[in-house]
């Protein structure tokens, strides 16, 4: 491809144009965004703070959902800031190997969410097919060893992204990037010459981390299904399935955004780009904003201790 006279060799500052086509109401939606951050941080925060005080919950469930609210977390904050600077304070600008380091958090923390959510399937799967042998099996040396294996997997697997778009491309159209956060592929798209090798790798990581997951957890909820419709008694079908239902909720959630942002961006020419943006956004917004209302509401565990802390404090 021919270098023309407005390419730029490896810029060291590159320049966010937000949500192309929405610039007049940015600052409208980053309240939005905003209130979903702060109700996101409180209410995993909350989760956090129960599950460790609580020493009926120090179990492999609860483990699991403490690090899926952990990780909601940091997943939000790596974005949320920088995008409301994009929107309240006109500070677009961002160094280029600071956008390469948010682009590995961001992948990194999305590689550990879908983990955390396999490990959680396959938690419930062991806890209703071999509801005697669940304490043998998920140890706290195994949800250890899981918990160090879903964090170390994407951290991983997200470096040689980096380093294809350190090494490889140095030429770039432009230093404006459609986007309110340092994407994978609206930076590659930046760039001049060959980047065919950037997004397979990028559709690989994807698949390795997202695709194998969401295959094994569907594979892990069929079973249970089949499980759960086999129990002798009614009761126990219906304690079973309500255990699964935060999950689920969960699951569909996170991969349902996944999928929606994932099409829109491969039918870019045909979806205007700032719905693509948005749902890039609500994809990482989203989960973290609802995962605290589904196991606050669905989990009986966790709406007694959350009673049981605010009576105490009213009380007091």
């Amino acid at each position: 491809m021919p270098i023309t006279n407005d390419s730029v060799f490896m810029p060291s500052v590159l320049t966010f144009i937000g949500i192309p086509g929405l610039e007049p109401v940015q600052c409208w939606i980053g309240i939005l965004f905003c209130v979903m951050y702060i109700i996101a941080v409180i209410g995993n925060s909350l989760l956090l703070i129960i599950i460790k005080y609580e020493p009926s919950l120090h179990e492999p469930m609860y483990i699991f959902l403490a690090m899926l609210g952990a990780t909601d977390i940091a997943l939000s904050t790596s974005i949320v800031p920088k995008m409301l600077g994009i929107f309240w304070f006109h500070l677009p600008e961002i160094y280029f190997d600071a956008c390469l380091f948010q682009m590995w958090l961001i992948h990194t923390f999305q590689g550990i969410e879908s983990g955390v959510l396999l490990a959680m399937a396959l938690d419930r799967y062991i806890a209703i097919r071999y509801p005697l042998r669940h304490a043998t099996i998920f140890t706290q040396q195994l949800v250890t060893r899981i918990g160090v294996g879903v964090t170390v997997r994407p951290a991983i697997l997200v470096i040689p992204c980096l380093l294809l778009i350190k090494c490889r491309l140095k030429l770039y159209r432009t230093k404006l990037i459609s986007h309110t956060y340092c994407e994978h592929m609206a930076l590659v798209k930046l760039a001049t010459g060959n980047v065919y090798i950037n997004k397979f790798y990028g559709l690989l990581g994807a698949f390795i981390v997202g695709g194998l997951d969401f295959i094994f957890i569907t594979v892990s909820y069929i079973q249970i299904f089949i499980t759960v419709f086999h129990l002798p008694q009614k009761e126990a079908r219906l304690k079973a399935f309500n255990t699964c239902i935060p999950h689920i909720c969960v699951f569909f959630q996170f991969y349902g955004l996944a999928f929606f942002s994932f099409f829109t961006h491969r039918s870019e020419s045909y979806i205007p780009s700032y719905i693509h943006i948005i749902l890039s956004n609500l994809y990482l917004l989203v989960p973290p904003f609802l995962n605290p209302f589904v196991y606050g509401v669905k989990t009986k565990h966790i709406q007694d201790k959350v009673v049981k802390m605010f009576c105490s404090k009213h009380q007091a």
